[in-house]
């Protein structure tokens, strides 16, 4: 096996989903949604996308650990993975036809597109153990966002220009949002494909039919309930990543909604949220040798407070200057911080269960995904939506002061003594 092309593959299906993070997620349908499908509704539209996220969320709370320990017994990360992202894929392209006043259809569609993404995003996330060694786990979990930015950064600079310039490409505005919805269907679809061939999946000794293994899945996941007091360290690690990721996620999710409430105009938002990706780019790598020089928990600390940081200038910004200077610190911390949070968990984890734990990462994320913009939405409703982005700080706080108490070291031979021998200590996740 070539380990660098193996490394490439699995860092380019970051490239070909960050088209659905970007375009999809945080720029053009948010704006799309709230104006064609939420027409009928007036402002009241911001608070049916942000529900509609929580609800995806939630739905993904009772998938995740169940697929997650299926794909374990029955050696099905890629297979599972190819599901979920077929899913995601064949939703983005149906969004091609959502017309003025279609919200339900828009409501649908959001979510299915959600649930095939993070879904396929847990599978992805679990094959990392496999292809790339405890030492070499930060900085191949870094170049995966960093090639995420890029990727998702060139097709969204592409996709700006068919919102904001149809004509180019013989079409009105709304051809020109649809045409841009397409191409991240075939983005996200072409891009996967060196993954599904060149990337291995550890097989477990005894491969179990994916239909056989449910009532074993289950068996499974109630003994990683009860066993989870058996890696203290885990659990720790488990509340500051709901606390900390749940900021995080919510401001990726709501961010151009915000900006539109308070009157920023669309092509600043897009164009912003644009630049977050290139500026993303570089200093996701750069977090990556940080964490090698200073630890990936002193790393992780830096990001958190920088958000803390945003979060306050969000509340208080007014103009589109001021949402261009948020988009570039968000820039700066955002790979990072999710590369180094994702690296971290690896080495938490108990060996030979890696699809089952990254399922309950995913409950524990997507748990606080609901929480983070049904906030928003219902503070939206109520007429003051610069409240809810001021809410998160206490995500970042307490997220924070949870991380404190992780001992990493004593995390790693936790999970070692599970699969039996204790790997070699990676200085990178010292203090």
């Amino acid at each position: 096996m070539d380990q660098k092309k193996t490394v490439r593959a699995w860092v380019l299906y970051d490239w070909a989903n960050s088209a659905y993070s970007t375009t999809m997620v945080a720029a053009v349908l948010p704006i799309f949604f709230v104006s064609v499908p939420g027409a009928g509704v007036g402002d009241a539209a911001a608070s049916y996308w942000a529900y509609t996220q929580s609800a995806a969320m939630f739905l993904l709370v009772l998938l995740s650990p169940i697929l997650g320990a299926v794909a374990d017994v029955s050696g099905s990360k890629k297979k599972l993975l190819g599901i979920f992202m077929a899913l995601g894929v064949m939703s983005t392209a149906l969004y091609a036809l959502v017309g003025e006043g279609q919200l339900w259809f828009a409501v649908v569609l959001t979510l299915l597109g959600v649930i095939g993404n993070s879904g396929a995003n847990s599978f992805y996330d679990a094959l990392l153990p496999g292809i790339a060694k405890p030492a070499d786990r930060d900085r191949v979990s870094a170049q995966g966002y960093a090639y995420g930015y890029l990727g998702g950064g060139l097709l969204l600079a592409v996709n700006l220009m068919m919102v904001q310039k149809p004509e180019w490409f013989g079409l009105d505005t709304l051809g020109g949002t649809r045409l841009a919805f397409l191409s991240v269907a075939i983005w996200w679809l072409v891009f996967s494909i060196p993954l599904f061939r060149r990337v291995p999946e550890t097989k477990p000794e005894t491969a179990i039919r994916a239909g056989q293994s449910i009532g074993l899945a289950f068996r499974r996941l109630g003994s990683t309930l009860r066993g989870l007091k058996n890696y203290p360290e885990l659990l720790k690690y488990l509340i500051a990543f709901w606390l900390f990721s749940d900021g995080i996620g919510t401001i990726i999710r709501m961010a151009t909604v915000y900006g539109e409430t308070i009157g920023i105009g669309t092509s600043h938002l897009i164009t912003a949220l644009l630049i977050t990706q290139f500026v993303g780019f570089p200093c996701a790598i750069l977090f990556g040798r940080l964490a090698g020089r200073f630890g990936a928990k002193s790393s992780l600390y830096a990001s958190l407070c920088i958000y803390v940081v945003i979060t306050i200038l969000g509340y208080f910004m007014t103009n589109a200057t001021h949402f261009y200077l948020l988009a570039v610190m968000v820039g700066f911390v955002q790979g990072g911080s999710q590369a180094l949070a994702r690296s971290i968990f690896t080495r938490l984890i108990p060996v030979g269960r890696e699809a089952e734990y990254f399922g309950f990462m995913s409950v524990w994320n997507k748990f606080a995904g609901i929480m983070g913009p049904a906030v928003f939405g219902y503070v939206n409703m109520l007429g003051n939506s610069r409240l809810g982005i001021l809410a998160l700080i206490a995500f970042f706080v307490l997220g924070i002061a949870v991380l404190a108490f992780v001992d990493l070291d004593k995390g790693e031979r936790e999970a070692a003594r599970a699969g039996g021998d204790v790997p070699p200590r990676d200085p990178a996740l010292s203090v």
